[in-house]
């Protein structure tokens, strides 16, 4: 994909697209990611949809008109494979081709990975209320002040206080 101010620029992850609004996939990730994913797993492409709007933890799901010519063009490429299809549901499976594919592009795949994750958790930490993500960062820079000074007593108290925040963090969720 390229940036839309400068068409001869590739755009950077974390660069925005034409809407204004951040791309959490960089270019070539979607590819990756899909056949990544179906070789976990034969899957209809709402299936993979619904799958990474899960790894996004909702905060992103891809739309059909992503996907769907995505999986085309990874069966045109003889990556992917169409198992069944059954009233325009088409279930794909990877290819020894795709399989070889993804052992060949083992580093690319890996990076991806990387990406993603890190893109989850951005897109997971953005959607936080400001003054919760406020909080966790002065909670970082208390911890990180206190660098290498740290005794075996402090230490127990502190972890007793960080998890003691998570529990009441995670029961008032529950409630």
């Amino acid at each position: 994909m390229r940036d839309r101010t400068h068409p001869s620029k590739p755009a950077a992850r974390g660069d925005q697209d034409r809407r204004g609004s951040q791309r959490l996939l960089g270019h070539g990730d979607l590819k990756l990611l899909l056949l990544a994913l179906v070789e976990q797993q034969s899957s209809h492409g709402y299936e993979l949809i619904r799958r990474i709007a899960d790894m996004f933890h909702g905060h992103y799901t891809p739309s059909p008109g992503a996907i769907y010519p995505t999986l085309t063009m990874l069966e045109e490429l003889g990556l992917l494979q169409v198992e069944q299809e059954h009233g325009g549901r088409k279930l794909y499976a990877v290819t020894a081709a795709g399989r070889r594919f993804l052992s060949d592009n083992q580093e690319a795949v890996d990076a991806m990975t990387l990406r993603t994750r890190h893109a989850a958790r951005t897109a997971a930490k953005m959607a936080l209320p400001p003054a919760v993500r406020h909080a966790m960062h002065e909670i970082k820079h208390a911890l990180m002040a206190r660098g290498s000074a740290w005794n075996a007593a402090e230490a127990r108290r502190v972890a007793a206080l960080l998890e003691h925040a998570a529990r009441e963090i995670a029961n008032e969720s529950n409630d």
